[in-house]
């Protein structure tokens, strides 16, 4: 290799198949971490990499190793190991976009969660790669219905996360069962003594790289931040940007085909918008930016190799539509705007699975994002009709109004019509296309669930409930909230006197229990234990493999709490009959169902029904 600056995927050696699922996507330009890896992972060698979350490490592993893979041979080849499910399912999505041009390519995500005889099926019809949690590939190899004896490759993503989340131990015991002869990568935001252990330990001779963070302020710059809810990102956008007041737009998407896809979309939509993207000549990049400049175009929408260097001073807005890999990509996205002491917006748009990126950019750049509520309805609505009487009044000052009041007065005097009705239908022929009032929304979106007005609305506009006993102590349960609805509240064996974090108990639960960050509840630390809200009708599956995972070091052994027992479908079957919850389920339902319909009946009598006894009954059995 030379030391010249490589600027394309073609100047790295891949395989001719992965180069070419490489320009379907559209990508445009390696990242640093892309750049300095996939050389020495073609080539065979260990590697230990220190990048922050979020600079595009799953591609720099993938390409390589989906390279130098065998489809030929239906073993696995591959194994990922990630900290979190949320991490597996997003590599293995990745990988499985690389490969789209790999012929009977086949790959795995194994984590807890998931049914364990689907994965079964999946590992008996082959696979070449598998993308995992500890935990879940731990469970494989005590089955023995996993074999990595012909493994080649082995990838730890976010060594450090694994080790904070526990993992470690699993890690070895995992590595203690691949061969000698395998490859390693090992990919860390930080290296502790633990991770810098088992890299000596386990890589040999490894190329070492690490990307240094570049930090940067950007003080004119209001950064905000949309979670990616039940709307479409194309409705948001466009809710956006009828409800702000910009200038000019830059809208950045992560591939080329995304940037005309959406420019055309947006157009489709009314607004005047065109695509920036590395495919463009020199000359029609200067055209497109001069539309911009002129006022002919509002919105570009852009990817971070076409919009390097791009200096337009009515660019009031940008929009980060697809998140970025890395902080420095969002600096220099964000640095299109507020430019030369002049103020700017910059909204990132995140999905639940994007969280992770979301705190490395605020980790990067040292200012926190602000969280973001899309407009309503009204607001889109008191816009339009802003601008429109905006329009009115500018066009009363037009030398044109002349011959149209003629036209006007002669059709109000022949059909006896009042003026103001007379206005109004003219109003309405202007603004049919593009009515005043935007179209009621679906009552889905309009008017959401309970459950997802809790999720979207910020913690500090939450009402505390009131507290709620826990009866199998009597007292308040520490002082704490109740589990709000559709939640339970369950108690772990580890507390503060463990060592143990919120942050710890999240991610084992994350990791190993398939359910995301945001839909894990209230957090109570003890000293010897803790409470944790989670959503109910956990599978007994889930509950089962939470009870023996670890964290710092000491096992869950997790337990519903409250008076009554805990639904016996949630726990390991104890005792005779114990293996048939679901039919003592079903008789205490019809049990119900009988009280529901006799007070019915007795109220159609015109009896007085018998509401204290049935509940002191039901509360009874």
């Amino acid at each position: 290799m030379t030391d010249d600056p490589v600027t394309r995927f073609d100047q790295l050696g891949l395989s001719p198949p992965v180069l070419e699922a490489v320009t379907d996507v559209g990508y445009e330009a390696p990242s640093p971490i892309q750049a300095a890896s996939i050389p020495p992972l073609l080539a065979g060698r260990d590697l230990l990499g220190q990048a922050q979350t979020g600079t595009g490490k799953t591609a720099a592993f993938s390409l390589p190793l989906l390279s130098r893979l065998d489809t030929s041979r239906r073993h696995p080849q591959l194994l990922v190991l990630t900290p979190t499910r949320e991490l597996a399912i997003q590599v293995a999505e990745a990988m499985q976009t690389y490969a789209r041009r790999l012929k009977d390519f086949h790959i795995l995500p194994v984590y807890g969660g998931q049914g364990m005889a689907t994965q079964l099926r999946q590992l008996q019809r082959g696979v070449h790669v598998i993308v995992g949690t500890p935990g879940r590939i731990q469970d494989h190899l005590r089955r023995k219905t996993l074999k990595l004896d012909d493994l080649s490759a082995v990838v730890l993503d976010e060594a450090d996360e694994m080790l904070r989340m526990g993992f470690i131990d699993d890690v070895e015991k995992i590595l203690s069962h691949t061969p000698e002869t395998r490859q390693v990568a090992l990919f860390s935001a930080t290296m502790p003594a633990p991770i810098r252990k088992i890299a000596d330990r386990y890589l040999k001779d490894p190329v070492t790289i690490h990307i240094r963070e570049k930090t940067a302020t950007v003080t004119t710059v209001s950064q905000h931040y949309w979670q990616v809810t039940g709307t479409h990102k194309l409705d948001a956008l466009t809710r956006i940007l009828e409800a702000s007041d910009f200038d000019g737009m830059i809208v950045f998407v992560r591939t080329r085909n995304e940037t005309v896809e959406l420019a055309e979309k947006l157009e489709a939509r009314g607004f005047a918008s065109a695509p920036l993207n590395g495919d463009m000549n020199q000359a029609a990049r200067e055209k497109t930016v001069g539309q911009l400049k002129r006022g002919n175009l509002d919105i570009l929408v852009a990817t971070d190799v076409a919009a390097r260097g791009l200096d337009v001073e009515r660019i009031s807005h940008v929009v980060n539509y697809d998140i970025p890999y890395d902080a420095e990509a969002y600096i220099h996205r964000i640095g299109r705007t507020g430019r030369a002491g002049r103020t700017g917006t910059a909204i990132l748009f995140v999905a639940p699975r994007e969280r992770r990126l979301l705190h490395a950019i605020e980790k990067s750049t040292r200012q926190p994002l602000t969280p973001m509520h899309l407009p309503t309805r009204e607001d889109i609505a008191d816009k339009r009709i802003a601008r429109f009487r905006q329009l009115i009044t500018d066009t009363l000052g037009s030398e044109e109004l002349e011959l149209i009041r003629d036209i006007v007065t002669d059709y109000q005097e022949q059909n006896d019509v009042e003026w103001q009705d007379l206005a109004a239908a003219l109003a309405l022929l202007v603004q049919r296309d593009r009515p005043l009032y935007p179209p009621e929304e679906k009552q889905s979106a309009k008017t959401p669930s309970k459950e997802r007005q809790r999720r979207e609305s910020p913690a500090s506009d939450q009402k505390p409930l009131k507290a709620r006993k826990d009866t199998r102590e009597g007292r308040p349960a520490g002082g704490r909230r109740p589990a709000g609805p559709g939640m339970e509240t369950y108690r772990i064996e580890v507390g503060r006197e463990h060592g143990v974090e919120p942050k710890h108990i999240v991610g084992a639960i994350t990791g190993e229990a398939g359910v995301e960050g945001q839909y894990i509840g209230h957090i109570k630390l003890f000293d010897d234990h803790s409470l944790v809200d989670l959503p109910e009708g956990m599978p007994r599956d889930i509950y089962q493999h939470l009870r023996k995972v670890r964290v710092c070091g000491q096992p869950m052994r997790i337990s519903l709490v409250g008076g009554e027992e805990p639904d016996r479908s949630l726990r390991p079957p104890q005792g005779k009959g114990a293996s048939r919850p679901d039919a003592a389920r079903k008789t205490e339902k019809k049990t119900h169902a009988k009280k529901r319909k006799r007070d019915q009946v007795n109220k159609g009598k015109r009896r007085a029904p018998k509401k204290t006894a049935s509940r002191r009954g039901t509360e009874k059995g």
